[in-house]
């Protein structure tokens, strides 16, 4: 890419990390000797100690030309929808345990940084996922998510029953613990534990995986970006609406979870070198004996 003239940076930081005290202050230091300008939010103020200084999360990319994230892959979750219409880099430092995202480690954090301002760096563009949330024919909320979405129980042994649509098309129904709608990016995460496939992030799908189904012949299903998923809850038992396991709210039956490509995506910075199935081995052990 050309050489990126960044005046503001915007940080992120993972809460109640002791490591960020001391990554912090000398991050803010070091953009400040070249001149750029700071904007960080709450958690990040607190390890400068600079309370003052914080913004919500969805002001710290205003006028920024790059977004710093320092956490684990829950941090940048929370960053991609904190700077949803945003069309900058994000570097996302690992600071957390596994990183599946946040692949970039502390020491390459300054080498990295040199890069980028030379403009010497790629980056891969992750789409999101739109989730409308309809009750009674009207829109209840709107999400969007890096991830996942997941329409799953609440109460012991108790399962509950899901129509699945494609295109207004009745494809299953569901008796199961749940279902996972996924983004490629969020194939190695919840649907991967549910038994779902690893997906390619540049990959215009979208993967569908119940948990737990009562029926072992309902299998994870993989659909093309541009057709429309629809999950009707037609049962009464507790069950919620979960956005990339973060956000999300009560279900109620007879509740529409309508699910299509999101207009916007994360323009995530890749480690130099480091391809997918790269990260595959060296997080998740992919492949090994």
């Amino acid at each position: 890419m050309p050489a990126v003239d960044i005046k503001t940076a915007g940080i992120m930081s993972k809460p109640r990390t002791d490591r960020a005290v001391t990554v912090v202050t000398a991050l803010v230091k070091w953009l400040r000797e070249r001149a750029i300008a700071v904007r960080m939010d709450e958690e990040t103020a607190l390890y400068l100690g600079r309370r003052n200084e914080a913004l919500p999360r969805q002001l710290v990319t205003k006028d920024a030309q790059l977004l710093i994230v320092l956490g684990g892959d829950g941090t940048l979750l929370a960053a991609a929808r904190a700077s949803l219409g945003c069309q900058i880099p994000l570097l996302a430092v690992n600071l957390g345990t596994l990183g599946f995202l946040t692949a970039i480690t502390i020491e390459e954090l300054y080498p990295q940084l040199e890069r980028v301002l030379a403009g010497e760096f790629t980056v891969t563009h992750r789409r999101m996922l739109q989730v409308e949330l309809r009750r009674d024919g009207k829109a209840r909320g709107l999400y969007h998510a890096l991830n996942d979405i997941c329409v799953g129980k609440a109460e012991i042994a108790r399962i509950i029953d899901l129509e699945l649509h494609i295109d207004d098309k009745l494809a299953c129904v569901y008796k199961a613990d749940g279902l996972i709608v996924s983004t490629p990016t969020g194939s190695t995460a919840y649907s991967l534990s549910a038994g779902g496939p690893i997906v390619f992030p540049t990959v215009a799908a979208h993967c569908i995986t119940p948990i737990c189904p009562h029926t072992l012949t309902q299998r994870p299903v993989i659909v093309p970006d541009d057709r429309m998923i629809k999950v009707i809850l037609r049962s009464g038992n507790t069950t919620y609406l979960t956005v990339d396991g973060q956000a999300g709210e009560l279900l109620a039956e007879g509740d529409e979870i309508i699910c299509q490509r999101s207009d916007h995506s994360v323009n995530l910075i890749e480690q130099p070198g480091m391809m997918f199935f790269d990260v595959l081995r060296e997080k998740l052990q992919w492949g090994g004996r």
